[in-house]
């Protein structure tokens, strides 16, 4: 009998420690922005984002260049003008100065919407590849350990290399 309790207390804590280690989830890191940011399909959107925020800034430039023009122009003749026209001509500087800061505001919502637009499908590119070599590998978490990111301490495997060569870079 004492044999039987012993053999019963032996296969219990077997089965525990086995359940155990079992319970124990595998975790992995991985820091994204820099997984990101060796896509190649990155380049291709910053050379994008590069083009069109060099063309809302020659927009703009031309509009404050305009701007000056007209400032100077109105500055030198504003003694040989009346005081009506004076009134009207500093309406159409205010209503080109607030066109500008305007056009200004649109121009960087567009740039913003622009940015989202073009890193959808690479974050989710990149995502799918994380996930793909998770469970291949058999991890249960994948941390983001970019700087930032909320992880204290990142000791386990980085699939940054592999999350690469999956992605063929």
């Amino acid at each position: 009998m004492k044999h039987f309790k012993t053999l019963l207390l032996a296969t219990a804590l077997f089965i525990g420690a086995t359940s155990l280690t079992q319970a124990q989830s595998k975790v992995a890191h991985i820091n994204t922005q820099t997984l990101i940011q060796a896509m190649p399909d990155m380049n291709t959107a910053q050379a994008e984002m590069d083009k069109l925020g060099k063309t809302y800034e020659a927009d703009i430039q031309a509009m404050v260049t305009e701007y000056q023009n007209k400032m100077k122009q109105y500055e030198a003749e504003v003694a040989t003008k009346t005081d009506e026209e004076n009134q009207k001509r500093a309406v159409e500087v205010q209503t080109m100065q607030q066109n500008i800061q305007q056009y200004q505001s649109n121009a960087q919502q567009e740039m913003q919407k622009k940015e989202v637009d073009l890193l959808k499908p690479i974050t989710e590119k990149a995502k799918a590849a994380i996930l793909k070599v998770a469970r291949a590998q058999g991890f249960d978490y994948v941390l983001d350990s970019t700087q930032g990111g909320g992880v204290i301490m990142a000791d386990g495997k980085n699939l940054l290399d592999d999350v690469k060569k999956e992605l063929g870079i």
